[in-house]
C-alpha cells in the first residue's frame, strides 16, 4: 500500500511543476511580446516624458563611454619685446608666422609723440598649438624680452559634456522622426513637429559651440608687445637739429603773422564802408560843436589896455 500511494503523489508533483513552469513561460512570453508591440502615439507631456526617460538614460551611458585620451588645453601666450626696429620686427613677424602657416590676426602701432616718444606695436598671432613653443622661441629672438607668459585652460569636462548632449539629442531627434512618421492625426503631427524643430535648433547651437572650442584647443594666440629702444647716451637733440627746428618754427612765426595780417586787411576792406560813415559821423559832430561853441567876450580892461 505504501508503495503503491507514493508513486502517483510522485507523479502528481511532477506534472504540476511541469504546468507551473509551462504557465509561467507563456506569461513572459505574453509580456515580452506586448513590451515589442509599438507603443502608442504620445503628444504633448507624454512625448516630453518619453524623451526625458530616454534622454537620461542614453545620456549616462555616453558620458561614461567617453574617455579623452590627453587634456584638450585653450592655450593663450604673451611676450613683450623692446627692439632697435618696430617696422622691421613687424616685417619679421610676419616672415615667421608665414612660415609657420599661422594668422596675423591683429596690429596696431603707436608712432612716437611729445607725451610717448618710443614707438609701440601691439601684433595678436594664432599658430597650430604644437608650433606655440617654437614660435615664441623664434619671436625671443627678435630683440630683448621683457617678459613671458603662457596661460591654459582645461576644457575637456565642457567637450565631454557637449558631446555627451548632441550624441543623446541626435537620438531623440532619431525618435521623434519615427513617431512623426507613425503620427497619424494633424494634432499629434503638429506636436511631433514642435518638439522635433527644437531638437534640431539645440544641436546645432551644441555643433557650434563644439566646433568654437575644439577650433581653440587646436590653434594658440599669441599677444605680441614691441616697444622701440630708446638711447639715453644724449639727453638733448644735435646742435644741427635744433638750429633747423628753430628755423622751422620762425618760419612759420613769420608765415602765422603775414596770413594773420592779411586777415585783418581783408576784415578792413570788408567792413570799410560803415568805417567812412563812422568817420563821417565824427567829423561832423566836431565841426558842429566848434561852430556853435559860445565865442569869449572881451572885458573892459582888455580893451583899454589895447
Amino acid at each position: 500500500m505504501y508503495t503503491s500511494t507514493k508513486l502517483p503523489r510522485t507523479s502528481v508533483l511532477f506534472v504540476s511543476a511541469l504546468l507551473g513552469g509551462l504557465i509561467l513561460t507563456s506569461c513572459a512570453s505574453s509580456e515580452q511580446t506586448a513590451n515589442k508591440a509599438a507603443p502608442p502615439i504620445a503628444t504633448n507631456g507624454a512625448v516630453n516624458q518619453l524623451l526625458a526617460n530616454e534622454g537620461s538614460i542614453s545620456q549616462k551611458t555616453e558620458v561614461a563611454s567617453i574617455v579623452r585620451s590627453r587634456p584638450q588645453l585653450i592655450k593663450k601666450a604673451a611676450i613683450s619685446l623692446t627692439v632697435n626696429s618696430v617696422d622691421k620686427t613687424v616685417d619679421a613677424v610676419s616672415q615667421i608666422i608665414n612660415k609657420q602657416q599661422g594668422d596675423l590676426i591683429g596690429l596696431k602701432q603707436q608712432q612716437p609723440k611729445t607725451d610717448n616718444p618710443r614707438h609701440t606695436a601691439t601684433i595678436q598671432l594664432r599658430v597650430a598649438e604644437n608650433l606655440l613653443e617654437p614660435t615664441l622661441e623664434q619671436l625671443a629672438k627678435l630683440g630683448t624680452v621683457d617678459n613671458r607668459n603662457i596661460t591654459a585652460e582645461d576644457v575637456g569636462d565642457h567637450l565631454v559634456d557637449y558631446q555627451a548632449r548632441l550624441t543623446n539629442l541626435q537620438k531623440t531627434e532619431a525618435n521623434l522622426q519615427k513617431i512623426m512618421d507613425r503620427a497619424g492625426s494633424v494634432r499629434d503631427v503638429l506636436s511631433v513637429a514642435q518638439e522635433l524643430s527644437n531638437v534640431r535648433q539645440t544641436i546645432e547651437q551644441i555643433n557650434a559651440q563644439l566646433k568654437s572650442l575644439r577650433n581653440q584647443v587646436a590653434y594658440s594666440t599669441i599677444t605680441l608687445n614691441l616697444k622701440a629702444a630708446v638711447s639715453s647716451t644724449s639727453s638733448q637733440p644735435a646742435f644741427g637739429l635744433q638750429v633747423q627746428e628753430t628755423w622751422n618754427k620762425s618760419t612759420h612765426s613769420l608765415s602765422s603773422f603775414s596770413v594773420g595780417l592779411l586777415k585783418l586787411g581783408i576784415w578792413l576792406i570788408v567792413y570799410s564802408p560803415y568805417l567812412l560813415i563812422f568817420a563821417a559821423l565824427f567829423y561832423g559832430f566836431s565841426r558842429w560843436r566848434q561852430t556853435h561853441s559860445p565865442r569869449l567876450t572881451q572885458t573892459p580892461e582888455s580893451t583899454t589896455s589895447e
